[in-house]
């Protein structure tokens, strides 16, 4: 039974229950509508918390939910700092070149001349296009645009990705 990642729940808004979300999914209508099912994973704590979902609104770069059976702001500020996941019997199947969020962090990317440049710790969503942040094998963090003119081949199964090093890549 596995658990994949949507978002981290960062604080409570208001007082009628509702939580403050930075979304970690590319699917956040799907993730975060009404009735959906997600688990709260509660630092400290073995079993997640199973919750539907009851409301789901954008804010500002946050999406704001409230959950069944929790109403009021006492009863979600436990929840502060925690991870939300989706169980995997919800992941649908991805069409080719697509990839989920945990598939591509802990890949290892390398350059077309076969050199390693680091592994994937992060995906950021800027609007235009993710950017793969990339924990160099010297330490030092990349920041990788997921574009077709810079990716040119993602091997999920291999834990692989082949990258086309445009200038002032890794600067």
């Amino acid at each position: 039974m596995e658990w994949f990642n949507v978002g981290k729940i960062v604080n409570t808004h208001g007082i009628r229950g509702e939580v403050r979300v930075i979304s970690q999914t590319d699917f956040p209508e799907e993730r975060y509508e009404v009735g959906a099912e997600l688990g709260i994973f509660i630092p400290g704590e073995k079993k997640p918390t199973i919750v539907k979902v009851a409301s789901a609104r954008a804010h500002k770069n946050f999406i704001l939910l409230t959950f069944e059976g929790y109403p009021f702001i006492q009863d979600v500020e436990k929840f502060k700092g925690s991870e939300l996941k989706i169980h995997e019997k919800y992941l649908d199947d991805l069409g080719d070149d697509e990839f989920y969020y945990h598939e591509i962090v802990g890949c290892t990317v390398f350059d077309e001349e076969d050199n390693e440049i680091g592994e994937i710790t992060e995906i950021l969503q800027t609007g235009a296009n993710d950017v793969w942040t990339v924990k160099g094998v010297n330490g030092k963090m990349h920041y990788i645009p997921v574009i077709l003119d810079v990716v040119k081949e993602v091997d999920v199964d291999e834990k692989r990705i082949t990258i086309e090093l445009m200038d002032g890549l890794l600067s």
